[in-house]
């Protein structure tokens, strides 16, 4: 009992665990809804959660709120990951940046291209643009993990770098593209307690508590707006102070590691990849959309990433790490291609159910399994075969 006990504190603890979870969730989901509990399953997506003070009130099925709600807490941790990056880690100098940057724009631009190249002038598919954009953080890096003691701590900093730059990216086109139907109110009472949060860290205040109750009206308040709700969550975790509460605000960043990675993301994948294949033809897997999806995560991800480095380093903005060469930057370009989770939100969001009419999802969730599986096996390899080489 004891090395089992000694074991499951072990795996937890390494970066891989969540790759594992994140894999197991998936198979459970797609195992649930091709069997004879599938109706349980998708009663579970249904149950109706209401949420209401007075004449405010909040009413949706628990998969909206996953998606809604607890993914905000997600964004809300990757929103303290961003900022302790610019001011104390990776991004801290231009330097450090500038190569990352350039390989998540490539890993941005280049993926929405390959996906519009399958879908131009139909305008159902070209809702999805967006999908192959994402890279998944904790994904790819579970991935590289399982590399061991192999991997140059240098690769690790390129790829979070990389991948936090291409979450600020995806965050971006969330709020500019995936808003609909805009309260006017409800931005105006937004944006007051936005303002009052700005004030609270111009002012020095660094009670993260009073910033999290504030924050849960500013995310109440965007949810009503129109904008998506997780764009709240980015904001509070960019305005909770750093420089005069580092102990505090290190330890609240540490204490979301656990609820975020072992219980919101797999819940996430849980519920969001129960692909019901009883539907499914042989045209679904060469449709328009989940052929853009599947190559612009394996295909547009790579090219993008390594060609965008590339032009970096040869215009002379910046260059590789120490201790890294050009295939080391090719293996981590393909694990860009991980899009996962964070290709699964913006999927969800692209193709919801709107005024009535709900769009099938198999073939997004069909390309975004396919691409993000092939570029982690794919991505493996390389890095592996790199790895053992003498350079």
């Amino acid at each position: 009992m004891v090395v089992l006990r000694q074991s499951l504190l072990n795996f937890f603890k390494g970066e891989s665990a969540v790759g594992v979870l994140l894999i197991l969730a998936t198979i459970s989901a797609m195992l649930l809804a091709n069997s004879p509990l599938a109706h349980l399953y998708q009663n579970f997506l249904d149950i109706p959660v209401v949420v209401s003070i007075h004449e405010f009130a909040i009413a949706k099925p628990l998969l909206l709120w996953v998606n809604d709600g607890l993914m905000a807490v997600f964004f809300f941790m990757v929103g303290l990951e961003i900022k302790r990056e610019v001011l104390e880690g990776s991004l801290n100098h231009i330097s450090k940046v500038i190569v990352p940057a350039f390989a998540a724009i490539g890993g941005m631009v280049v993926p929405a291209l390959v996906y519009t190249a399958f879908n131009w002038g139909d305008p159902i598919g070209m809702q999805g643009w967006a999908i192959p954009m994402a890279t998944d953080i904790a994904f790819a890096l579970g991935i590289l993990s399982l590399l061991g003691k192999r991997v140059p701590a240098e690769l690790k900093i390129f790829l979070l770098a990389l991948a936090i730059i291409d979450d600020l990216g995806a965050i971006i086109v969330i709020a500019l593209f995936f808003g609909h139907g805009l309260s006017t109110s409800a931005l105006a009472v937004s944006g007051f307690f936005i303002l009052v949060l700005i004030i609270m860290n111009w002012r020095g205040v660094t009670n993260n508590t009073a910033y999290i109750l504030i924050g849960i009206i500013v995310w109440a308040a965007v949810l009503k707006s129109g904008v998506h709700a997780t764009i709240a969550g980015v904001i509070v975790g960019l305005l909770i102070p750093l420089r005069n509460n580092k102990k505090s605000f290190h330890e609240l960043e540490e204490s979301l590691h656990g609820p975020v990675n072992y219980v919101i993301l797999p819940l996430f994948a849980f519920v969001n990849t129960g692909v019901n294949f009883s539907g499914v033809s042989s045209k679904d897997f060469v449709d328009n959309i989940t052929v853009g999806i599947t190559l612009g995560l394996f295909l547009g991800k790579q090219i993008g990433i390594f060609s965008f480095s590339l032009l970096a380093i040869i215009l002379g903005f910046g260059k590789l790490p120490d201790g890294l060469h050009y295939g080391h930057l090719f293996g981590v370009a393909i694990l860009g291609g991980i899009g996962f989770t964070m290709s699964l939100f913006i999927g969800s969001l692209a193709f919801e159910c709107a005024e009535g009419t709900c769009i099938n999802m198999t073939d997004e969730r069909i390309g975004i399994l396919m691409g993000s599986l092939l570029s982690g096996v794919l991505g493996y390899m390389v890095l592996k075969w790199n790895l053992a080489k003498k350079v």
